[in-house]
């Protein structure tokens, strides 16, 4: 009998040949697996077909976040190579970073369009607070933003294993991003094409949010027991209208893990901005998000511990065999699951 407190549970083996590194065209031509508690049955289908497999009468929930050309190499005074991720900004123009190469507080690194940041803190687990400057000005994150978008590099997921192409502009976008702040995309939504989100738009109450996906999200779980996990925590906001949808939603489907949890963060706190760092999993289960629409995650990852905390982990590798088994394609770039 597997533990779903302990972290090697979340394990299973995937063929490397299954991790998609490109994604379908069009894209809504994802294979969709679909999995519906109370017949506790699976079917499979395509993402083209999902307002045939959804439940009618339901409110419908995406993330606006904007993907930022977040990875930058530079060089240090020294004549050093150094490359730099920028995770999310902090109060005061400060931001938190992750830099590939040894520096100290007071290091200067310097990147192309003349932008320079000065690294101010090194924290205990490997990320460090910097302030970015152009001409002697302090940035803000907007005007970095800018910058960032001439130099940057979009950070495609570690397990893709290739540089970002000229076509990650547009694929790792979403239809619908909006504001910057994210340096992952929330990838169920990657499946929608304008056509598809228009049917949708015309049958269903749809409604947008914002988290802004950190480097956290790519973070193993290599505690023993799950709950021991330091979570991550992300800036999200629910403006007026979703606040208004979810507090008056018969049922809510969720487009995502970043949306489920943001949802679950307000049922929770009442809150409609600021950091959510809930952990959801089989001990912290969903109360608001009726269904959830996702890609498949990684193995030990406070993702696939997500989607156990809607089917329990049992039934999760269960659905996650059958997965490998009919070949789906797995992560970013995947085919998808739906869960009513």
């Amino acid at each position: 009998m597997l533990d779903p407190l302990k972290t090697s549970s979340y394990d299973y083996d995937l063929p490397k040949e299954l991790i998609a590194t490109k994604p379908v065209s069009p894209a809504d031509s994802a294979r969709l697996l679909v999995y519906n508690r109370k017949e506790n049955k699976i079917t499979h289908t395509t993402f083209k077909n999902l307002i045939e497999v959804l439940p009618s009468d339901l409110s419908i929930f995406l993330n606006d976040t904007k993907v930022i050309k977040a990875r930058i190499f530079g060089e240090k005074e020294s004549g050093g190579k150094i490359e730099l991720l920028l995770n999310k900004p902090l109060f005061m123009d400060r931001y938190l970073v992750m830099i590939r190469g040894k520096v100290k507080i007071g290091t200067k690194l310097f990147f192309d369009k003349d932008l320079i940041a000065e690294v101010i803190e090194l924290n205990e687990d490997g990320t460090r607070v910097v302030k970015f400057f152009k001409e002697d000005k302090n940035l803000d994150f907007l005007e970095l933003v800018e910058i960032l978008n001439k130099i940057g590099h979009l950070p495609l997921p570690p397990y893709m294993n290739r540089e970002d192409e000229k076509e990650d502009e547009k694929d790792y976008q979403t239809l619908f991003a909006k504001n910057y702040g994210a340096v992952a995309a929330p990838t169920a939504s990657l499946h929608f094409t304008p056509e598809l989100l228009e049917k949708i738009n015309n049958k269903y109450d749809v409604n947008y949010l914002t988290l802004h996906v950190g480097a956290g999200t790519f973070k193993p779980v290599d505690v023993d027991e799950i709950l021991n996990h330091p979570m991550h925590s992300e800036y999200f906001e629910i403006g007026i209208e979703a606040k208004k949808a979810l507090d008056n939603a018969k049922k809510v489907l969720a487009v995502g893990t970043t949306v489920t949890r943001t949802i679950e963060y307000y049922a929770r706190t009442n809150k409609i901005q600021g950091e959510c760092d809930l952990f959801l999993n089989p001990s912290n289960q969903p109360i608001k998000v009726d269904y959830l629409l996702t890609n498949f995650h990684l193995p030990k990852s406070t993702l696939i511990m997500l989607i156990a905390s809607f089917v329990g982990l049992e039934k999760t590798l269960e659905i996650y065999h059958e997965a490998i088994k009919e070949k789906y394609r797995f992560y970013s770039y995947g085919d998808g699951m739906l869960i009513i």
